[in-house]
């Protein structure tokens, strides 16, 4: 079965969540109105992130404004639409929630399995029960991954044969711009690499088509924990790839906000790739090493203070 998808690639006001909802409204719309009957949306959709504690104020419950946009976009216009949005339980713990509707229907929901550098600030990770197959839409076995979740070789094992497609998004952010020039010219190449290159590899991995949604714009914020300020900007990658990891329509930063859209065929390879041994399919390189590390140990603090719970 050949589907015509969409992803989404947004400018996103970070923390502004009516704002980016309209946004992805009208981007969607778009996309429907070029045929796509499937349509990714990014990661934090609504929030976008960073280090802005205006973020918190954002999180809402699996029935708030984000989900109720997207279940009500997919039935108005009878198509499938998926996108993650910081998520707030009846117990108070926040998650990063990806949720995908069909015709008004959700057809199932993945938190993220751990946040990444300063998500730590806003959400924890999901149940280990959770490996991300969302369900079956139109006899395809739908799964999702997000962001740095398509980093981690156990996003493959947990999805490896149990699903035709994979439909996701990112909220990557750049190596400093303010950092000194030799630094991003040292580091931001393999960073700029990855954000792309881990796409096709989880698609040549699983033997399935990626349909990846991506943020793009710049961003200025405080660094936590650090005498300085990060500048920086969104590295986009709205892209579509088929089951062999090939670019069928793809998106870079620097051309901002927009749709891409490609046919794909919903059906899996016969010959699943074998998942590389180790934690990671790529390096990420000193600076992300050390702020994986930093960030996560600061912002579980943050979280558990001024975010869960509350």
């Amino acid at each position: 079965m050949t589907i015509k998808v969409a992803a989404i690639q947004l400018a996103t006001a970070v923390a502004e969540s009516e704002e980016n909802i309209r946004r992805c409204e009208r981007l969607s719309l778009q996309a429907v109105n070029e045929g796509a009957q499937w349509i990714a949306l990014p990661e934090f959709f609504n929030t976008g992130v960073s280090w802005n504690p205006n973020i918190a104020r954002a999180i809402q419950s699996a029935d708030g404004e984000a989900a109720t946009f997207l279940c009500g976009f997919s039935k108005k216009y009878r198509v499938l639409i998926g996108g993650s949005f910081l998520c707030r339980l009846p117990d108070g713990q926040v998650r990063n929630r990806y949720q995908c509707y069909a015709q008004g229907r959700l057809v199932g929901q993945h938190d993220k399995d751990i946040p990444t550098m300063w998500e730590n600030y806003f959400y924890e990770g999901g149940d280990p029960g959770d490996i991300g197959v969302l369900g079956l839409y139109e006899n395809v076995r739908v799964g999702a991954a997000v962001c740095w979740e398509f980093m981690r070789t156990m996003t493959a094992r947990r999805l490896q044969n149990k699903v035709d497609v994979v439909i996701g998004g990112s909220c990557w952010w750049s190596i400093p711009t303010n950092f000194p020039l030799f630094l991003q010219k040292l580091w931001e190449p393999d960073n700029k690499r990855n954000a792309l290159e881990v796409l096709r590899d989880n698609a040549r991995i699983l033997g399935v088509p990626v349909i990846h949604a991506a943020h793009c714009g710049e961003i200025e914020c405080a660094m936590p924990g650090l005498p300085m300020s990060y500048t920086g900007f969104y590295e986009g990658n709205a892209v579509i790839l088929d089951a062999e990891g090939r670019i069928l329509a793809h998106r870079k930063p620097e051309e901002g906000e927009g749709v891409v859209s490609a046919e794909i065929l919903m059906m899996p390879k016969q010959d699943s790739r074998e998942i590389p041994q180790g934690y990671w399919l790529r390096k990420r390189g000193i600076l992300p090493f050390f702020a994986w590390h930093h960030q996560r140990w600061l912002g579980r603090r943050w979280y558990a203070r001024h975010v869960r719970g509350n």
